[in-house]
Formats: structure tokens, C-alpha cells, sequence
């Protein structure tokens, strides 16, 4: 279900939303939907890839185990043209 909300625009952003709708066949409320709706996945998407990132983080911390880019990227390159590297060995702290 839908919700009603308000929102005070400057003039200034009404004006530079209103060709950019009618050039996307839409109208400003539509326009704005779609802007809303696109600035949440982004924002959902950063926070997912933080957090991921922070578990990294913790697990690192936790077990010590790391391993060089250049092996990841050599492994990486092998396995995507169809050979069965060796997987990388983790490198000490």
C-alpha cells in the first residue's frame, strides 16, 4: 500500500526534474519515485558491502589467514579458463 508523504523541493531541483522526466516519458512524481527507489538499492547495496567487509575484517583478526592478491588473481585467471589450480596458500602475519 502506498503512503503519502510531502516533500519541499527548491525551486531550483523542481525545474532541472521536470525535463528529465518528460525526456524519460514520465511524470515528476514518477521521476522521483524511480530516483528514491534507485538511491535505496544503492544504499542497501553499501551497507551490505560494508558489513561484509567488517566480517572480513573479523575473521582476519580471528584466524590470521590472509593470502597475496597476486595468487588470488593467478588462481582466479586459471579456474575461469577451464584448468584446476592449486589453491592459494595463506601467507603469515
Amino acid at each position: 500500500m502506498a503512503a503519502s508523504t510531502t516533500l519541499k523541493l527548491p525551486e531550483e531541483l523542481k525545474e532541472r526534474i521536470a525535463p528529465l522526466a518528460q525526456s524519460a516519458g514520465k511524470t515528476p512524481h514518477a521521476w522521483m519515485i524511480d530516483a528514491l527507489e534507485a538511491q535505496t538499492a544503492l544504499a542497501e547495496l553499501r551497507k551490505r558491502f560494508v558489513e561484509a567487509a567488517l566480517t572480513s575484517v573479523a575473521e582476519y583478526e580471528r584466524t590470521g589467514k590472509a593470502y597475496a592478491a597476486q595468487d588470488v588473481r593467478k588462481y582466479l585467471l586459471a579456474k575461469v579458463s577451464g584448468k584446476k589450480p592449486r589453491r592459494p596458500r595463506p601467507v603469515k602475519r
